[in-house]
């Protein structure tokens, strides 16, 4: 009787562990805990026959890290097991965002639209899923040309993995059951032009993008640097006003300023509506850039495959 092989639908995420072979992760688990009981570890990541395999074994390893509010962390067995069949039958998806540098040291940053259905008025890096068949380098030129309409030349682009960021949507458990997973692959990307010369050619598609923002480094360590209330501690000053561009529905750009302390915000609250800030991710990943610009001899990270 011939055998029917399941035809792969999407690119999920598959772990590893020794020498067993990959296994399909389950929604409802914590990939970050799959790997040990901490918030951050380090793992090897590559894709395989539309397959991103993590592994503890050999080879270039990244940082991957999850909040300490991770849904998929504190989810009961109760809990799981009332999430619909439909949503633990997705597995985890595979997601692309793009740090892009440009040559005098800026990395664009975009609001996502006010209608879209996942973390709506969040600023985030430009982004999204892996297609069937792309590598991690060719979904996140994709994702920024579909976007921002900017395209970068791939022979330029010195592509580089700074790190994984497990995400869920809601990003709380209080805020509902999660029906969105993620592992998130911040990739940084080169631009041989500065800021002002992209800026001329960028064509945000305003059903995906409200803002553009350029970030300096001098803003990120701002943003990096800013807690949260919970985290207690002593809040720093925000920054000042920082210029933006405003994405009208009709494609239109228009110059605003954006309130700085709206970038010190980078968690969602734990109920009522969301706000519009950085996502924690974000948070994480501008803090991996900075590392990335003043690489320390004694680091153990390396860029792995892209």
């Amino acid at each position: 009787m011939e055998t029917q092989v399941q035809k792969v639908q999407k690119v999920l995420v598959h772990l590893s562990r020794g020498n067993a072979a990959a296994q399909c992760a389950r929604f409802v688990q914590s990939i970050t805990g799959h790997f040990g009981g901490q918030d951050e570890t380090q793992v090897g990541c590559y894709l395989d026959n539309n397959r991103f395999i993590l592994s503890q074994g050999a080879g270039q390893r990244v940082p991957l890290k999850r909040p300490a509010f991770c849904p998929f962390k504190h989810l009961s067995v109760t809990q799981a097991a009332a999430i619909p069949l439909d949503v633990q039958d997705r597995g985890v998806d595979v997601g692309v965002a793009v740090i892009l540098q440009t040559a005098n040291q800026r990395v664009l940053l975009t609001r996502r639209a006010a209608g879209l259905r996942t973390f709506p008025g969040l600023w985030v890096p430009p982004g999204g899923h892996v297609e069937l068949e792309e590598t991690l380098v060719a979904a996140g030129l994709r994702e920024l040309h579909e976007e921002a309409g900017l395209e970068v030349e791939q022979n330029d682009a010195r592509p580089q993995i700074l790190g994984l960021w497990e995400s869920a949507y809601p990003a709380r458990l209080s805020r509902g059951s999660p029906f969105r997973h993620h592992i998130v692959t911040f990739m940084l990307l080169h631009s041989p032009h500065t800021h002002r010369e992209l800026q001329v050619c960028l064509r945000p598609d305003p059903a995906e993008v409200s803002a553009c923002l350029w970030v300096d480094r001098d803003l990120a360590r701002s943003i990096v640097g800013g807690g949260d209330a919970e985290e207690g501690g002593l809040q720093p000053p925000p920054p000042p006003a920082v210029r933006v561009t405003e994405v009208l529905p009709d494609g239109a750009l228009r110059g605003s300023l954006l309130p700085g302390a709206v970038l010190q915000c980078t968690r969602a609250p734990a109920e009522g509506p969301d706000v519009e800030r950085v996502s924690t991710g974000t948070k994480y990943a501008l803090g991996l850039w900075l590392d990335s610009l003043a690489p320390r001899q004694s680091s153990s990270t390396a860029g792995g495959s892209c």
